[in-house]
């Protein structure tokens, strides 16, 4: 059985791509559009630059053994170097003037080699439908300062292996590179909840360790008979003072939480070939096909048969 995190982003269908390794120098500027259902990463391999993000009032300063996550596609900027705003180039230009191909590295820039700075850059998606308030809830920018030592040495070790396999010659070295960056990912989210910053952005459940040992318990069991009585009992708190506690760092009450996830566990069902609105119902947790078909109604705004209707109908499209 999975962890907790590791339930979520499964469910969420994470995929892992590296787009690009650079070698951008002075003056330099990268303008990276808007992605829907994808989280954009940047590693700072070797050297520095700044890290404009929309809807953040103040630029990042990305120093080198940096690790900036952006959880929701919004477009921001890459630069270094002088007159940002004449420099800063959208990314298909970029890409066409270093007519770059896809492979090895990306080489733009001006004239100045001594400024290099090596970035690897590359995104995570997920499912469109597939929905969890951790990654709704995460900011509009992670940043992880000097990620490869403060996550320890094996952090350290993997960034590098893949700052070097990355675009490089050897077999197998970007699909190395790829799942390594997966691994990053989950364990830069799992440093981002365990900080100080989560309660802020109404995820203080995942560092309480009451609080996620109930919520371990039921993604591992989530088909079960979950009560807050039941998830206190696991958290080894009263059932007042755990959902008073759960309200209070999560802004939703223990069963809303409990009922989203089963939703989203449905969904998957849904979509599989030759499942039944009962194989849905009791994957999660529902004796009733009516009252599951209700409880799915609310949370997703049509009936399960709607629901498998319009995503099979968007795939074909695709």
């Amino acid at each position: 059985m999975l962890d907790l995190l590791s339930d979520i982003l499964t469910n969420l269908s994470m995929r892992g791509t590296i787009y690009f390794r650079t070698s951008f120098t002075k003056p330099w500027g990268v303008a990276v559009p808007r992605y829907e259902n994808v989280a954009r990463f940047h590693f700072a391999h070797r050297g520095n630059c700044l890290i404009r993000v929309e809807g953040v009032d103040d630029p990042v300063d990305l120093a080198q053994g940096d690790l900036v996550i952006i959880p929701h596609g919004a477009p921001h900027a890459l630069y270094c170097g002088h007159d940002p705003e004449r420099t800063i180039m959208p990314l298909d230009t970029v890409l066409e003037v270093s007519r770059f191909t896809g492979t090895g590295v990306l080489v733009y820039g001006g004239e100045e080699p001594q400024s290099e700075t090596q970035l690897i850059c590359g995104h995570f998606s997920f499912e469109p439908h597939a929905r969890h308030i951790l990654m709704e809830r995460l900011p509009p920018i992670i940043h992880l300062k000097n990620y490869g030592e403060s996550a320890g040495r094996w952090m350290e070790a993997t960034l590098r292996m893949i700052g070097e396999e990355s675009g490089g010659q050897k077999m197998g070295g970007d699909l190395i590179a790829l799942k390594m960056s997966e691994t990053i990912f989950a364990q830069a989210v799992r440093t981002f909840i365990e900080s100080s910053d989560a309660p802020e952005w109404g995820l203080g459940a995942f560092a309480d360790r009451n609080l996620s040992r109930a919520l371990d318990a039921f993604h591992k069991a989530p088909a079960d008979s979950w009560t807050v009585e039941t998830l206190a009992q696991v958290a080894g708190m009263s059932r007042t003072s755990f959902a008073v506690q759960f309200q209070k760092a999560m802004d939703m009450t223990p069963i809303d939480y409990v009922t989203k996830w089963r939703m989203e566990i449905a969904k998957k069902v849904l979509l599989l070939p030759g499942s039944s609105l009962t194989d849905a119902a009791e994957s999660a947790g529902y004796a009733s096909d009516s009252a599951f078909a209700r409880t799915f109604k609310k949370e997703a705004g049509m009936s399960p048969a709607e629901f498998r209707k319009a995503i099979l109908a968007e795939s074909s499209t695709v």
